[in-house]
């Protein structure tokens, strides 16, 4: 039986990664003894104390600012990343958006510009930080990239027909990562929420509700549920191109 990897001094870059499942997912790593970049676009206070409070947790955090949307910053996110830190060896794609239109026959909600937005940040800029940090994981030897999808990539329960479309979609980036990155040494894999209690979704009681209703665990999501899913795929040396569903049982329905 091999010995289990020892993943201190690992560096991991998380997109926003101060809130939510970014926040959960960079103290798991923490507490392995990880460095952790902890990416942000404007929550520069929430990426500042999720930093600090992953060096209390034994690992090194580290806020940096970047706008995950433009490719020429995602280039410079992850240069620095290397620069402070020597190596990069685990990306978490956490970053993403969304327009709430739960009438799906409201079409006309669904603007060029609002196609635009959700796609280029929950699909293309996953694709292009892949695609940054490959070369850093390849001369390392291997890495491991998790994308944090959703069930409404499986099915249209999301919160737009958009948002749907771009889960979809970075599942399938997902799987043709696996597949071109493999021989390299690096390991992609996606991660399925259903509905997590966060500020994502602040507000919408009626909506938690329902989501909990349906859940056969009696519950909604944590961070925390989902970081725990985030940090097996990270660090599990043999699984590539999976997905694995985090949702309490609702997709069984």
């Amino acid at each position: 039986m091999s010995e289990p990897t020892d993943h201190r001094g690992q560096v991991a870059l998380i997109t926003g990664g101060g809130t939510g499942i970014g926040r959960a997912t960079a103290l798991a790593f923490a507490h392995r003894g990880m460095h952790v970049a902890v990416n942000y676009s404007r929550s520069k206070d929430d990426a500042e104390a999720t930093a600090a409070d992953c060096t209390a947790a034994g690992g090194e955090g580290w806020a940096v600012q970047a706008d995950v949307s433009d490719p020429s910053e995602i280039d410079r996110l992850v240069a620095s990343t290397v620069d402070r830190f020597g190596r990069l060896d685990i990306l978490v794609n956490n970053a993403g958006t969304t327009v709430f239109v739960s009438d799906y026959a409201n079409l006309d909600a669904l603007t060029g510009e609002v196609w635009d937005k959700i796609l280029g940040l929950n699909v293309k800029s996953a694709f292009f930080a892949a695609r940054a940090v490959a070369p850093h994981m390849k001369a390392a030897g291997g890495g491991a990239i998790v994308n944090v999808a959703s069930i409404s990539g499986l099915r249209p329960v999301g919160s737009s027909m958009a948002y749907n479309a771009s889960k979809a979609a970075l599942i399938s980036v997902t799987q043709s990562l696996a597949v071109a990155l493999g021989p390299t040494g690096v390991r992609v894999n996606a991660v399925a929420p259903g509905h997590i209690e966060t500020r994502w979704h602040a507000g919408r009681d009626a909506a938690a509700a329902a989501a909990r209703d349906r859940t056969p665990l009696g519950r909604n999501g944590t961070g925390d549920d989902v970081a725990g899913a985030i940090d097996y795929l990270a660090t599990a040396p043999w699984v590539t191109g999976e997905v694995i569903v985090v949702d309490g049982g609702r997709f069984l329905r």
